[in-house]
């Protein structure tokens, strides 16, 4: 879908902030010493190369290193960059032994940092950009997918209540309500007509699938938003959670799912990989076992939620494409990042026509 790029060389590792990325170490400090428990200063601050939507930093201190997540700055789509939940949804889950990073506050004063954001402990571990994991072996790779269904059919089994997530979103109707968020975040951030996208407002709508279950849904989950333990497959973390709320699992297993219709590139696809030399499992095998994680009999026909995933993502990127054109995108990988709009716009009709379109 895009050029291959060294993913783990590009999105690995920090740089210092530059303009407006910078934070004022001095006001930090203070909201530090008096939130972050055990914090001693100094503090100093580089950026994450990674990531695309929130501003993530990296605070090194005597105390330890922590991870700030930070709104962006500048005019956001409505109900975008929500670090508060992110916040919200980690602290639930932290006491259930999920693997989770450690929280330690949250900060709604815009004049500390110039946005709201949240810190939370610097989990030591390593995060697999390209899926097809260079370096490993055949073991390893199997070990690491069947460790990712296990961990997400994890998330889908906390009790959503005992956790005090009862409130966290809407329970019913959650691809209705996804598939008229996205359409809607999409028209603000439109940026030219696209057929594909046009056809599939009309027809997601018309053909939404019956939901029989309730979870907390992650709604990113991938290889590259985990940390692993160092030379074991074993999710020490699940980041990224600011797209998560109540909703139906299937949405997070059959966007997992894209990864085998989607080309690797150097990222998360493994769709064009030679996957048994590999060891990377076939995705029948994971629905197995997510299935049997689960207490499910099977998953419906899967071509339906794969052209709402892409759908969905072309969605996203085109904020991100948005951003990028009005100058406020958070990466410096953004501009290669909007030209996939059309391609997913595309993949989502195909896999519309073969849901019966």
């Amino acid at each position: 879908m895009t050029d291959a790029i060294d993913a783990q060389a590009a999105f690995t590792g920090t740089a210092l902030p530059e303009g407006a990325d910078r934070l004022d170490e001095a006001r930090l400090t203070p909201w530090f010493e008096a939130n972050v428990a055990g914090f001693q200063g100094p503090l100093s601050v580089s950026k994450f190369k990674g990531g695309q939507s929130n501003p993530t930093y990296k605070i090194d201190a005597p105390s330890g290193p922590y991870v700030l997540r930070r709104k962006p700055l500048g005019k956001l789509l409505p109900s975008a960059h929500a670090v508060d939940r992110e916040f919200r949804v980690q602290s639930a889950l932290v006491g259930t032994g999920f693997p989770v990073a450690p929280q330690y506050g949250l900060c709604t004063d815009d004049s500390v940092a110039g946005a709201m954001f949240y810190v939370m402990g610097c989990v030591d571990g390593r995060t697999i950009w390209d899926g097809a994991m260079p370096g490993a072996s055949a073991d390893e790779r199997r070990a690491t997918y069947e460790a990712m269904v296990d961990t997400l059919a994890r998330l889908h089994s906390v009790d959503v209540e005992a956790v005090g997530l009862s409130e966290f979103g809407k329970p019913g109707n959650y691809f209705g309500r996804q598939v008229d968020r996205w359409t809607k975040q999409y028209r603000l951030s439109e940026t030219e007509r696209m057929e594909p996208m046009e056809r599939l407002i009309a027809w997601l709508p018309q053909t939404l699938p019956v939901q029989d279950r309730v979870s907390v849904v992650h709604g990113d989950y991938r290889i590259d938003n985990m940390i692993f333990a160092h030379g074991m497959p074993e999710p020490l973390a699940v980041l990224d959670w600011e797209l998560s709320t109540l909703g139906d699992p299937l949405a997070d297993f059959t966007y997992f799912a894209m990864a085998w219709s989607t080309e690797n590139g150097g990222r998360s696809g493994v769709s064009d990989l030679d996957r048994k030399a590999l060891g990377i499992p076939e995705l029948d095998e994971m629905v197995e076992r997510y299935c049997q994680a689960t207490g499910r009999d099977s998953i419906p026909d899967m071509n339906w939620f794969l052209a709402y995933n892409y759908f969905r993502l072309a969605g996203i990127i085109q904020g991100i494409k948005k951003r990028y054109l009005d100058g406020t995108a958070s990466s410096a990988h953004a501009k290669t990042m909007s030209e996939r709009v059309g391609p997913l716009a595309d993949m989502a009709w195909e896999y519309a026509v073969k849901a019966g379109a």
